[in-house]
């Protein structure tokens, strides 16, 4: 808890019933030494006793976390989580409802593309169902895009450097899979390395599973696109640079080029050595 720093205390000059008011003395204050503030707070009229200014300060304090977990939660990087596992959201239903139409299609009306189906008139009752839920999987594509297009385009903003190096999909995969950019600086390489892999992590430590090589990271060209046996040496590699990008655009935002140059050189001469 933090005290202003004028020595009667961060309650000096607030009127006891303004909550909002002592939260933002809470959350902007300090003290340079430690001092008997409920006394204070007695003497200066803010309480009338000590257990009245205990109620008040955790009154006030609970209104300053409540009000931080509302600006993290608004953060854009937060946003970026939301709309990241949105994407996720309407890609698995669009999936799922495209393989019950064209399933349903077959029996019903013979093979047709489902945007065709939507776009076409039902003939009888079963047949304006089917071609209802087509429109929905067509509904459920454009708005894949348009969240696509988002997530991309925020990515970019909020973390440019991970965004070049992994693209920006992938770059919000990691940093929603870490909880935030901030999260995801804080990780070693060798933790981000294995974002999306915690299943087969927790079943190679229970026993009778290999050590997974890369997680999500494996979506990358340089990770997939590279010789099987030095898939690990790159994976490592980019698990590297991607940790690096993530704190210089977590602690500076600064774009940094030779960050991409640096990976480049490094996975050309792995996939030689590889044979790649």
């Amino acid at each position: 808890m933090n005290e202003a720093s004028d020595p009667t205390g961060w309650f000096e000059g607030l009127d006891p019933d303004d909550t909002e008011a002592a939260a933002t003395a809470i959350r902007d204050g300090s003290a340079g030494e430690a001092r008997e503030w409920p006394s204070a707070a007695v003497a200066a009229g803010f309480a009338d006793t000590e257990a009245a200014y205990y109620d008040r300060l955790h009154e006030a304090t609970t209104t300053a976390t409540r009000a931080a977990v509302r600006e993290r939660e608004q953060a854009d990087d937060q946003q970026l989580i939301h709309a990241v596992r949105a994407l996720d959201d309407c890609r698995r239903v669009e999936n799922e409802l495209a393989e019950r139409v064209a399933e349903w299609a077959g029996s019903l009306e013979g093979e047709a593309e489902i945007a065709d189906l939507a776009d076409s008139e039902p003939a009888n009752p079963m047949s304006a169902r089917l071609h209802s839920l087509a429109e929905r999987v067509v509904d459920l594509r454009e708005e894949s895009q348009s969240l696509q297009a988002v997530v991309e385009s925020t990515a970019t903003s909020v973390a440019p450097n991970l965004s070049a190096l992994a693209g920006p999909e992938l770059a919000a995969r990691l940093i929603a899979l870490a909880g935030g950019l901030d999260a995801l600086a804080k990780k070693p390489s060798g933790t981000l390395q294995l974002l999306g892999a915690e299943d087969a992590l927790f079943a190679h430590l229970r026993g009778g599973a290999p050590s997974p090589k890369h997680g999500v990271i494996y979506t990358h060209e340089y990770v997939r696109g590279t010789d099987p046996e030095e898939r690990g040496s790159a994976a490592r590699a980019l698990a590297g640079k991607l940790s690096i990008a993530a704190r210089v655009d977590n602690y500076s935002g600064e774009y940094r080029p030779e960050l991409e140059a640096e990976l480049d050189d490094r996975i050309e001469r792995i996939r030689t050595r590889g044979g790649s």
